[in-house]
Protein backbone atom coordinates (compact mmCIF):
# COMPACT_ATOMS: atom_id res chain seq x y z
CA UNK A 1 0.00 0.00 0.00
CA UNK A 2 1.04 3.44 -1.00
CA UNK A 3 2.06 5.93 1.40
CA UNK A 4 2.15 9.66 1.05
CA UNK A 5 4.94 11.25 3.20
CA UNK A 6 6.39 14.58 3.51
CA UNK A 7 9.99 15.37 4.98
CA UNK A 8 11.47 18.76 5.76
CA UNK A 9 14.96 19.29 5.81
CA UNK A 10 16.48 21.88 8.54
CA UNK A 11 19.82 22.97 7.49
CA UNK A 12 22.12 26.20 8.36
CA UNK A 13 22.22 27.64 5.10
CA UNK A 14 19.08 26.00 2.72
CA UNK A 15 16.02 23.98 4.32
CA UNK A 16 13.39 22.26 2.03
CA UNK A 17 10.66 20.43 2.24
CA UNK A 18 10.00 17.33 0.01
CA UNK A 19 6.68 14.82 -0.75
CA UNK A 20 7.75 11.26 -1.17
CA UNK A 21 5.49 8.01 -2.03
CA UNK A 22 6.89 4.92 0.11
CA UNK A 23 5.51 1.37 -0.92
CA UNK A 24 6.92 -1.98 -0.38
CA UNK A 25 9.82 -1.70 -3.33
CA UNK A 26 11.00 1.36 -2.41
CA UNK A 27 10.49 4.92 -2.15
CA UNK A 28 10.09 7.68 -4.67
CA UNK A 29 10.54 11.83 -4.41
CA UNK A 30 8.16 12.82 -5.99
CA UNK A 31 8.22 16.93 -5.42
CA UNK A 32 10.81 19.33 -3.81
CA UNK A 33 10.96 22.76 -3.11
CA UNK A 34 14.24 24.52 -1.68
CA UNK A 35 14.68 27.79 0.16
CA UNK A 36 17.08 29.99 1.59
CA UNK A 37 17.33 29.57 5.94
CA UNK A 38 16.51 33.01 7.10
CA UNK A 39 16.11 33.98 10.82
CA UNK A 40 13.83 31.21 13.04
CA UNK A 41 10.44 33.17 12.58
CA UNK A 42 10.76 33.68 9.04
CA UNK A 43 12.20 30.39 8.44
CA UNK A 44 9.65 28.22 10.12
CA UNK A 45 6.90 30.35 8.99
CA UNK A 46 8.45 29.50 5.32
CA UNK A 47 8.71 25.58 6.28
CA UNK A 48 4.91 25.61 7.21
CA UNK A 49 3.49 27.53 4.10
CA UNK A 50 5.59 25.65 1.59
CA UNK A 51 4.49 22.70 3.49
CA UNK A 52 0.58 23.26 2.51
CA UNK A 53 1.15 24.89 -0.74
CA UNK A 54 2.97 21.13 -1.18
CA UNK A 55 -0.13 19.07 -0.24
CA UNK A 56 -2.12 21.50 -1.98
CA UNK A 57 -0.34 21.29 -5.17
CA UNK A 58 -0.73 17.27 -4.82
CA UNK A 59 -4.47 17.47 -3.94
CA UNK A 60 -3.99 15.74 -0.25
CA UNK A 61 -5.75 16.36 2.82
CA UNK A 62 -4.24 15.70 6.36
CA UNK A 63 -5.81 12.42 6.02
CA UNK A 64 -4.21 11.40 3.22
CA UNK A 65 -0.58 11.92 4.48
CA UNK A 66 0.79 9.40 6.73
CA UNK A 67 2.90 11.30 8.35
CA UNK A 68 5.84 14.44 8.26
CA UNK A 69 9.40 13.81 9.02
CA UNK A 70 11.46 16.52 9.67
CA UNK A 71 15.66 16.22 9.53
CA UNK A 72 17.88 18.75 11.83
CA UNK A 73 21.18 19.31 13.42
CA UNK A 74 21.26 18.75 16.90
CA UNK A 75 21.42 19.43 20.00
CA UNK A 76 17.52 18.03 20.06
CA UNK A 77 15.33 16.43 21.89
CA UNK A 78 13.70 13.68 19.22
CA UNK A 79 11.13 12.28 22.03
CA UNK A 80 9.07 15.88 22.63
CA UNK A 81 10.27 17.10 19.29
CA UNK A 82 12.21 20.01 20.39
CA UNK A 83 15.16 21.50 18.56
CA UNK A 84 17.86 22.94 20.71
CA UNK A 85 20.20 25.49 19.88
CA UNK A 86 21.89 23.82 17.46
CA UNK A 87 25.72 25.73 16.37
CA UNK A 88 24.07 26.19 12.94
CA UNK A 89 21.37 27.28 13.23
CA UNK A 90 21.05 30.48 15.59
CA UNK A 91 17.64 31.65 17.58
CA UNK A 92 16.29 27.87 17.26
CA UNK A 93 16.26 27.92 20.92
CA UNK A 94 13.99 25.33 22.43
CA UNK A 95 11.69 25.17 19.40
CA UNK A 96 8.76 22.67 19.40
CA UNK A 97 9.38 21.94 15.40
CA UNK A 98 7.09 18.73 15.67
CA UNK A 99 4.00 20.17 17.58
CA UNK A 100 4.08 23.67 15.17
CA UNK A 101 4.14 21.24 12.05
CA UNK A 102 1.25 18.69 13.82
CA UNK A 103 -0.99 21.97 14.38
CA UNK A 104 -0.31 23.47 11.45
CA UNK A 105 -0.54 20.54 9.02
CA UNK A 106 -3.13 17.75 11.06
CA UNK A 107 -0.59 15.39 10.23
CA UNK A 108 1.69 13.68 12.92
CA UNK A 109 4.98 14.28 12.90
CA UNK A 110 8.46 13.23 14.23
CA UNK A 111 12.00 15.07 14.61
CA UNK A 112 15.27 13.25 14.52
CA UNK A 113 19.04 14.81 14.28
CA UNK A 114 20.16 14.61 10.56
CA UNK A 115 22.67 11.45 11.33
CA UNK A 116 20.28 9.42 12.07
CA UNK A 117 17.56 10.52 10.51
CA UNK A 118 20.43 9.45 7.36
CA UNK A 119 20.64 6.12 9.12
CA UNK A 120 16.88 5.44 8.98
CA UNK A 121 17.23 6.09 5.23
CA UNK A 122 20.21 3.62 4.28
CA UNK A 123 18.54 1.13 6.67
CA UNK A 124 14.86 1.28 5.35
CA UNK A 125 15.93 2.41 1.58
CA UNK A 126 19.65 1.77 0.73
CA UNK A 127 23.12 -0.46 1.83
CA UNK A 128 21.53 -1.53 4.91
CA UNK A 129 18.23 -2.63 3.84
CA UNK A 130 16.91 -5.98 5.46
CA UNK A 131 19.19 -5.70 8.44
CA UNK A 132 18.30 -5.98 12.29
CA UNK A 133 22.00 -4.07 13.07
CA UNK A 134 23.22 -1.03 10.94
CA UNK A 135 26.00 1.87 11.75
CA UNK A 136 26.01 4.25 9.40
CA UNK A 137 28.71 6.86 9.21
CA UNK A 138 28.34 10.14 7.21
CA UNK A 139 32.37 10.76 6.85
CA UNK A 140 31.96 14.15 5.03
CA UNK A 141 32.81 17.44 6.68
CA UNK A 142 32.55 15.69 10.14
CA UNK A 143 31.67 12.55 11.24
CA UNK A 144 27.87 11.57 12.39
CA UNK A 145 26.91 8.28 13.14
CA UNK A 146 23.16 6.62 13.17
CA UNK A 147 22.68 2.96 15.15
CA UNK A 148 19.81 1.13 13.89
CA UNK A 149 20.26 -1.92 17.14
CA UNK A 150 17.60 -5.09 16.86
CA UNK A 151 15.62 -3.22 14.08
CA UNK A 152 14.99 0.03 15.13
CA UNK A 153 16.63 3.36 15.83
CA UNK A 154 18.68 4.13 19.22
CA UNK A 155 19.36 7.59 19.85
CA UNK A 156 20.12 7.01 23.66
CA UNK A 157 18.96 8.61 26.80
CA UNK A 158 19.27 12.56 25.57
CA UNK A 159 20.02 11.61 21.64
CA UNK A 160 23.52 11.85 22.14
CA UNK A 161 24.02 7.74 21.18
CA UNK A 162 26.08 7.49 17.84
CA UNK A 163 28.35 9.93 18.60
CA UNK A 164 31.69 8.22 17.77
CA UNK A 165 33.75 11.43 16.22
CA UNK A 166 34.38 12.33 20.06
CA UNK A 167 35.54 8.59 20.15
CA UNK A 168 39.55 10.06 20.97
CA UNK A 169 42.24 7.17 18.59
CA UNK A 170 45.48 8.78 19.51
CA UNK A 171 46.58 11.23 22.04
CA UNK A 172 48.15 13.72 18.75
CA UNK A 173 46.32 14.27 15.75
CA UNK A 174 44.07 16.23 13.62
CA UNK A 175 41.26 18.36 15.58
CA UNK A 176 37.64 16.86 15.19
CA UNK A 177 35.17 17.18 17.57
CA UNK A 178 37.03 19.76 19.75
CA UNK A 179 39.49 16.70 20.69
CA UNK A 180 42.92 16.33 18.78
CA UNK A 181 43.04 12.34 18.14
CA UNK A 182 39.64 12.01 17.61
CA UNK A 183 37.60 10.04 15.41
CA UNK A 184 36.00 12.43 13.59
CA UNK A 185 40.02 14.62 13.45
CA UNK A 186 40.80 11.74 11.45
CA UNK A 187 38.05 10.59 9.48
CA UNK A 188 36.25 13.44 7.94
CA UNK A 189 37.08 15.87 5.34
CA UNK A 190 38.32 18.09 8.07
CA UNK A 191 40.55 16.08 9.32
CA UNK A 192 41.95 14.42 6.10
CA UNK A 193 42.67 18.58 5.26
CA UNK A 194 44.45 18.76 8.48
CA UNK A 195 46.63 16.18 7.70
CA UNK A 196 47.42 16.76 4.02
CA UNK A 197 48.29 20.55 5.46
CA UNK A 198 50.84 18.93 8.12
CA UNK A 199 51.95 16.70 5.49
CA UNK A 200 52.80 19.58 2.80
CA UNK A 201 54.08 21.82 5.42
CA UNK A 202 56.78 19.34 6.17
CA UNK A 203 57.64 18.65 2.47
CA UNK A 204 58.33 22.31 2.02
CA UNK A 205 60.51 22.62 4.86
CA UNK A 206 62.74 20.08 3.37
CA UNK A 207 62.83 22.01 0.42
CA UNK A 208 60.22 19.84 -1.42
CA UNK A 209 57.66 20.70 -3.74
CA UNK A 210 53.94 19.96 -3.75
CA UNK A 211 52.61 19.47 -7.16
CA UNK A 212 48.98 19.78 -6.08
CA UNK A 213 48.86 22.42 -3.32
CA UNK A 214 49.50 26.08 -4.09
CA UNK A 215 48.89 27.05 -0.53
CA UNK A 216 48.57 24.71 2.45
CA UNK A 217 46.29 26.84 4.06
CA UNK A 218 43.53 26.05 1.55
CA UNK A 219 43.88 22.40 1.30
CA UNK A 220 40.46 20.99 0.71
CA UNK A 221 39.90 16.88 1.24
CA UNK A 222 38.71 16.69 -2.32
CA UNK A 223 42.07 18.18 -3.40
CA UNK A 224 43.98 14.74 -1.22
CA UNK A 225 41.83 12.30 -2.93
CA UNK A 226 42.13 13.68 -6.56
CA UNK A 227 45.79 13.82 -5.77
CA UNK A 228 45.58 10.27 -4.24
CA UNK A 229 44.04 8.82 -7.04
CA UNK A 230 46.43 10.38 -9.67
CA UNK A 231 49.00 8.77 -8.26
CA UNK A 232 50.03 11.17 -6.31
CA UNK A 233 53.00 9.73 -2.57
CA UNK A 234 52.05 12.42 -0.35
CA UNK A 235 48.39 12.44 -1.04
CA UNK A 236 47.97 8.86 -1.15
CA UNK A 237 49.97 8.43 2.53
CA UNK A 238 47.45 10.80 3.75
CA UNK A 239 44.49 9.11 2.58
CA UNK A 240 46.22 6.25 4.38
CA UNK A 241 46.30 7.44 7.89
CA UNK A 242 42.65 8.27 7.21
CA UNK A 243 41.96 4.57 6.17
CA UNK A 244 44.11 3.39 9.32
CA UNK A 245 42.50 5.54 11.82
CA UNK A 246 39.24 4.89 10.49
CA UNK A 247 39.46 1.36 10.76
CA UNK A 248 40.67 1.90 14.15
CA UNK A 249 37.54 3.18 15.33
CA UNK A 250 34.99 1.03 13.39
CA UNK A 251 37.20 -1.89 15.30
CA UNK A 252 35.92 -0.26 18.58
CA UNK A 253 32.18 -0.10 17.12
CA UNK A 254 32.67 -3.67 15.47
CA UNK A 255 33.86 -5.26 19.19
CA UNK A 256 30.64 -3.27 20.95
CA UNK A 257 27.90 -3.17 19.16
CA UNK A 258 28.35 -6.46 16.50
CA UNK A 259 26.59 -5.30 13.68
CA UNK A 260 25.81 -6.74 10.33
CA UNK A 261 26.76 -3.63 8.12
CA UNK A 262 28.60 -0.16 8.19
CA UNK A 263 27.29 2.06 5.70
CA UNK A 264 29.74 4.49 4.91
CA UNK A 265 28.85 7.93 3.07
CA UNK A 266 30.66 10.91 1.16
CA UNK A 267 34.61 10.77 1.01
CA UNK A 268 34.88 6.86 1.68
CA UNK A 269 32.12 5.87 -0.68
CA UNK A 270 33.83 8.04 -3.36
CA UNK A 271 37.16 6.76 -2.65
CA UNK A 272 36.61 3.04 -1.25
CA UNK A 273 38.83 1.25 -3.38
CA UNK A 274 41.33 3.53 -2.64
CA UNK A 275 40.79 3.23 1.57
CA UNK A 276 39.30 -0.21 1.68
CA UNK A 277 42.40 -2.17 1.88
CA UNK A 278 43.99 -0.56 4.61
CA UNK A 279 40.78 -0.15 6.71
CA UNK A 280 40.15 -3.89 6.34
CA UNK A 281 43.49 -4.81 7.48
CA UNK A 282 43.22 -2.83 10.48
CA UNK A 283 40.00 -4.53 11.53
CA UNK A 284 41.01 -7.89 10.32
CA UNK A 285 44.20 -7.13 12.97
CA UNK A 286 42.37 -5.32 15.91
CA UNK A 287 38.65 -6.20 16.07
CA UNK A 288 36.96 -9.43 17.54
CA UNK A 289 37.04 -12.40 14.39
CA UNK A 290 33.77 -13.55 15.63
CA UNK A 291 32.11 -10.26 15.76
CA UNK A 292 34.07 -8.97 12.49
CA UNK A 293 33.44 -12.11 10.10
CA UNK A 294 29.48 -11.06 10.00
CA UNK A 295 29.89 -7.35 9.97
CA UNK A 296 30.13 -5.92 6.29
CA UNK A 297 31.68 -2.54 5.49
CA UNK A 298 29.63 -1.32 2.64
CA UNK A 299 29.57 2.63 1.05
CA UNK A 300 26.23 4.36 1.57
CA UNK A 301 23.75 4.00 -1.60
CA UNK A 302 21.79 6.88 -2.22
CA UNK A 303 24.07 9.45 -2.65
CA UNK A 304 23.12 12.92 -3.38
CA UNK A 305 19.37 11.83 -2.77
CA UNK A 306 20.10 11.21 1.05
CA UNK A 307 19.49 14.62 2.43
CA UNK A 308 15.70 14.32 0.61
CA UNK A 309 15.50 10.10 1.59
CA UNK A 310 16.50 11.19 4.83
CA UNK A 311 13.38 13.56 5.76
CA UNK A 312 11.13 11.03 4.54
CA UNK A 313 12.50 8.37 6.50
CA UNK A 314 12.25 10.06 9.42
CA UNK A 315 8.36 10.08 8.68
CA UNK A 316 8.29 6.48 7.13
CA UNK A 317 9.64 5.54 10.36
CA UNK A 318 6.29 6.69 12.31
CA UNK A 319 3.93 5.79 9.66
CA UNK A 320 4.43 1.93 10.14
Amino acid sequence: MNKNLLGIDVGGTKCAVIYGVADEGGLVVRDKVKFDTADVRQTIDRILSESEQMMQKHRLAAADVAAAGISCGGPLDSVRGVVMSPPNLPGWDNIPITRLVEERLGVKAALQNDANACALAEWKFGAGRGTKNMVFLTFGTGLGAGLIIDGRLYAGTNDNAGELGHIRLADFGPVGYAKAGSFEGFASGGGIAQLARTAVMEQRQAGKKVSWCDSPDNITARQVAEAAAAGDELALQVMETSAAFLGKGLSIVIDILNPEVIVIGSIYARNEAMMRPVMQRVIDREALSLSARVCRVVPAALGEQIGDFAALSVAANIAE
